[in-house]
């Protein structure tokens, strides 16, 4: 199957065989009945498996053209997962430009475990190899990143991780499997916080990792088993209704995203506009040759250059809502160094261009004529 119909079919079968239902099931339950001890159909205990889960958890894996899908509480979740695969004395190397919650469960809590962290930039892929060493286990990356859309090229990265035996694991959480298919590129894991696109309506908190591996998927499944982080059948059912719209939404939020984009940079206020579909933004060609399009999300500074002035603009927004998370089907904006990225410390936000100026656009799936003119008059 092609995307857009695995996007409605992929990974699902029969799951109510009782009475034929088109749409899988909610099942509401915490336990199974058993014949005899041991003896079920396939289902024991929720918290080790759940039929509307793991028809998710198959979806997840068929868009993104992997073999093993899991589904966790929240993105968070997900990759406290991954990093419960090491030890103490273990070194991860991770992109710079990532997400605050992602930095601050690095930092904050696996750290402090005995987990060796390092932050770099990975525009350039060969910068990456002077960090390895043997106690390399993972390479993290972001790409598109947040908020600064750094592109970072997947296929050089993974035949680094090859070379040196490290395993890749990428967010795909901006791009999303409509866009780019990190799996076919040599990367391990894929990640997604399925609260933004995937489930694309703003009224769910998941996340998912997918992998080709089936040793790998043992261990990360016995993670998901004995931490407990799942997600409830109901969110399971809201997550796979987002994702069956999925290819036409990412359509709309591309279009309306390069609109928004234009706009921003041809405006006589704005200073800087990062939007991985310009040709002048670093690592374009990149973009280019591994996304099948440059997405929704962007962000950009005035020429005032000022906390104020980025304050003003999103709280004169009216059609776009002032709030955390993307990926809606709505229009958001966000201020990130006092929101998603105020638990990594200035120092470290300004080097990586997160500056106190900058605003975080979510472009939705609303008339594009809607939401210039909503950037107009705030930025007036």
């Amino acid at each position: 199957m092609k995307f857009n119909t695995r996007t409605i079919h992929g990974g699902q079968k029969d799951t109510d065989p009782a009475y034929g239902s088109v749409m899988t099931p909610i099942y509401q339950t915490s336990t199974y009945k058993q014949s005899t001890p041991g003896g079920h159909k396939g289902f024991e205990y929720s918290r080790s498996g759940n039929p509307t889960r793991s028809a998710l958890e198959s979806l997840l894996a068929s868009i993104e053209n992997g073999k093993f899908g899991l589904a966790f509480g929240s993105g968070l979740a997900a990759i406290d997962a991954v990093l419960k695969l090491f030890k103490p004395g273990d070194e991860i190397i991770s992109t710079n430009d990532l997400y605050g919650g992602s930095y601050r469960l690095f930092t904050k809590l696996f750290e402090g475990l005995g987990i060796k962290f390092h932050f770099i930039g990975m525009q350039n892929a060969d910068a990456i190899e002077e960090f390895i060493n043997e106690n390399t286990k993972l390479i993290w990356v972001e790409t598109p990143s947040n908020p600064m859309m750094s592109i970072i090229d997947i296929e050089a990265v993974s035949k680094i991780a090859k070379k040196h035996e490290v395993l890749l694991a990428v967010d795909n959480t901006f791009a999303t499997p409509y866009l780019q298919l990190p799996l076919d590129l040599g990367a391990d894991i894929i990640m997604h916080s399925a609260t933004k696109y995937l489930g694309g309506h703003s009224d769910v908190v998941m996340g998912g990792l997918v992998v080709n591996d089936e040793k790998l998927a043992e261990k990360l499944y016995f993670i998901q088993k004995a931490s407990g982080a799942i997600c409830g059948p109901q969110d399971c059912f809201l997550v796979m209704r987002g994702i069956k719209t999925l290819h036409l939404r990412m359509q709309r939020h591309c279009e309306n995203g390069e609109a928004v984009a234009n706009f921003l940079r041809s405006h006589p206020k704005v200073d800087k506009v990062f939007w991985p579909g310009f040709k002048n933004h670093p690592n374009h060609d990149i973009a280019k040759k591994q996304m099948k399009g440059f997405g929704g999300m962007l962000s950009f500074s005035t020429k005032e250059n000022t906390l104020e002035s980025a304050i003003r603009i999103v709280e004169n927004l009216k059609v776009f809502t002032l709030a955390e998370s993307l990926g809606g089907v709505e229009s958001l904006a966000g201020h990130p160094a006092s929101m998603t990225h105020a638990s990594i410390p200035k120092e470290e936000r300004i080097k990586t261009g997160v500056v106190d100026s900058l605003i975080r656009l979510s472009v939705g799936i609303e008339d594009e004529e809607d939401l210039i003119a909503d950037l107009e008059q705030a930025i007036n």
